[in-house]
């Protein structure tokens, strides 16, 4: 991943409704469901099912995405490596955040049980 100040400002600027198809795509092509994906989603965000349709309608950037959550207490439990570089280790919090949610669509595509993924204790 590329660390710049261009890297941030064009992950800031993407719109969550240009990203979630491929999200749903990458989860049900493994066998899991759309309600598993906003399950995930509402618990590192607090959106259920309705503001994420309303939030992918308004075409939000992640920027907006991000400042309008709830981000959960135990998002800084998630770790590991999404697209080669840890997720604990992401500098800029945005950033950090939008790939928290790459993180936890990838363990649910690699059939991950809900409680790991949800960091339930």
């Amino acid at each position: 991943m590329d660390n710049t100040n261009s890297h941030n400002e064009r992950i800031a600027k993407m719109t969550f409704a240009s990203v979630y198809p491929h999200y749903l795509a990458k989860v049900e092509k493994k066998g899991r469901t759309k309600e598993e994906l906003h399950q995930v989603m509402e618990w590192l965000t607090g959106f259920d099912e309705k503001k994420l349709n309303e939030l992918i309608e308004e075409k939000v950037t992640f920027e907006t995405f991000f400042q309008r959550a709830s981000l959960n207490p135990n998002a800084h439990l998630i770790t590991g490596v999404i697209c080669g570089y840890r997720v604990e280790e992401i500098e800029n919090p945005l950033t950090q955040q939008v790939r928290y949610l790459d993180k936890l669509v990838d363990e649910l595509a690699k059939g991950r049980k809900m409680e790991k993924i949800l960091r339930v204790a």
